[in-house]
């Protein structure tokens, strides 16, 4: 037989007669009663969530204790991946030298198994930016290597785009704040170019690396910058610097059949580097025109 509600509320440590028990809308006296001074309207949620605060304070402090283990899951884990990978000494297989002696294998591979190749590359760059692993510049060469110029450039934009956005949507959860603490001081300085017109600035950030691309990956997210104002701008942003580096990876093959080594620089030369700055400078216009505006 099921258990009355004035018994229930007993069981729960809730006392009959208790002003508090439940929400004065919820009530209805019954004069006379024998057992209560009220019986209970008819209100199943407001019902459940008294009994739920009655439980016990053990309770309470095991389901406190999971939401924040939720909610430090995802960081805890990257960070456990970046010392992985360091520790395992993993950076010691991104070398060329082994590229080279192997590439006939890799090749015959890779025109094997295409598909899987293209998703296990794309996959891997995504946790390699989410994990901030300092590979990025290897693995765009790779890319072009393997896959050349223009599917390469895009399996790599698009690995980057994710993991950029895995690193930003963890820097919106509970941990941010921890995260600001520890980068403050360089995020302040960028506060004020994302709160004008957050995606030229990012847009900027991502042509030209002013600032570490860590830092960049997380910094809108304590900016409060729309979701899809980050994917948009870090998607367009990275294409000139993915597109050179690819380039140098499409290449590859005829470096290393004249015995030398990929030039990892080639963005800082003057024909690379001054149509980049003329992008940026492009992005900046909407910045430069609105601080005008609010000048007159």
């Amino acid at each position: 037989m099921a258990m009355s509600l004035p018994r229930r509320a007993a069981a729960h440590g809730i006392a009959a007669g208790s002003a508090a028990e439940f929400p004065r809308a919820g009530r209805k006296r019954v004069p006379g009663h024998p057992m209560t001074r009220f019986r209970v309207a008819r209100n199943p949620e407001s019902i459940r969530m008294q009994l739920l605060l009655a439980r016990s304070p053990q309770m309470a402090g095991r389901s406190a204790l999971a939401s924040h283990a939720k909610r430090f899951a995802g960081p805890a884990i990257l960070a456990a991946g970046l010392a992985a990978f360091l520790a395992a000494g993993l950076d010691d297989y991104l070398d060329f030298a082994l590229l080279r002696d192997s590439r006939v294998v890799i090749g015959e591979w890779v025109r094997d198994n295409l598909p899987l190749a293209l998703m296990a590359y794309g996959c891997g760059y995504a946790l390699a930016v989410a994990f901030s692993l300092p590979v990025g510049a290897y693995l765009t060469v790779l890319g072009g290597f393997l896959f050349g110029l223009w599917i390469g450039t895009a399996v790599t934009v698009v690995g980057a785009t994710l993991g950029a956005t895995a690193l930003f949507a963890i820097a919106r959860t509970a941990v941010g704040d921890a995260m600001r603490a520890k980068v403050g001081a360089r995020l302040e300085r960028m506060d004020d170019g994302f709160r004008e017109n957050a995606f030229s600035y990012l847009l900027v950030l991502r042509l030209v690396p002013l600032f570490p691309f860590f830092l960049v990956n997380i910094a809108p997210a304590f900016a409060n910058v729309r979701p899809a104002t980050y994917v948009l701008a870090t998607l367009l942003g990275i294409i000139p610097g993915t597109f050179v580096y690819t380039s140098v990876g499409n290449g590859l093959g005829a470096v290393f059949d004249a015995g030398g080594e990929p030039d990892l620089d080639i963005i800082l030369k003057a024909e690379i580097l001054v149509p980049i700055l003329g992008l940026a400078l492009l992005a900046l216009i909407p910045i430069a025109y609105r601080r005008f505006r609010g000048r007159k």
